[in-house]
């Protein structure tokens, strides 16, 4: 049986699984009751460790949703390693340039040709309010062994971790 982490454990654990991802999944509250995603590419982690910033257009359908209804959803997934995230928060749309510059990477400039003084973009702050996690076993034998236990047993292998986590205490 695995051991209990602590809750700082936890949320260390899943500011690992989604420090190399290069992709997430921001879900926004969209016209009604519709939800939106659009894959979004993290600009870092700030150092409070639960402060998410990812670079957008200044006057995107994103950033409109994001100051009608600030919950959004964020969503890891890196299939090589078995690795899953889902990241509940709360957002803000800012700009600020020295921000903006001290996160700017020369391959933004894709996105951004003008650069991170541009009046065009804008910064989304995502601060962690909670997370769950899959992280399972991901090596072939093992799922060998899951899909052999299944067959002759009927019942699933036990392996891997799910945990929710708080951010906000």
């Amino acid at each position: 049986m695995a051991e209990a982490q602590t809750e700082h454990e936890q949320r260390e654990k899943v500011r690992e699984m989604i420090k190399d991802v290069q992709t997430a999944v921001l879900v926004t509250h969209g016209d009604g009751e519709q939800l939106r995603g659009r894959p979004m590419v993290a600009a870092a982690l700030d150092p409070d460790g639960k402060t998410l910033w990812f670079f957008s257009g200044n006057s995107t359908e994103k950033t409109e949703e994001i100051s009608r209804n600030d919950r959004v959803l964020l969503s890891y997934s890196d299939p090589s390693k078995q690795n899953y995230v889902s990241v509940s928060g709360k957002a803000r749309v800012m700009r600020d340039v020295a921000k903006q510059k001290e996160l700017w990477q020369e391959t933004m400039k894709t996105w951004f040709p003008g650069g991170p003084e541009d009046p065009k973009i804008a910064l989304i702050a995502v601060e962690m309010t909670g997370a769950e996690y899959w992280d399972s076993p991901s090596s072939t034998l093992l799922h060998a062994y899951g899909y052999v236990k299944a067959t002759l047993t009927g019942q699933p292998p036990s392996g891997g971790e799910n945990e929710r986590v708080s951010f906000t205490s």
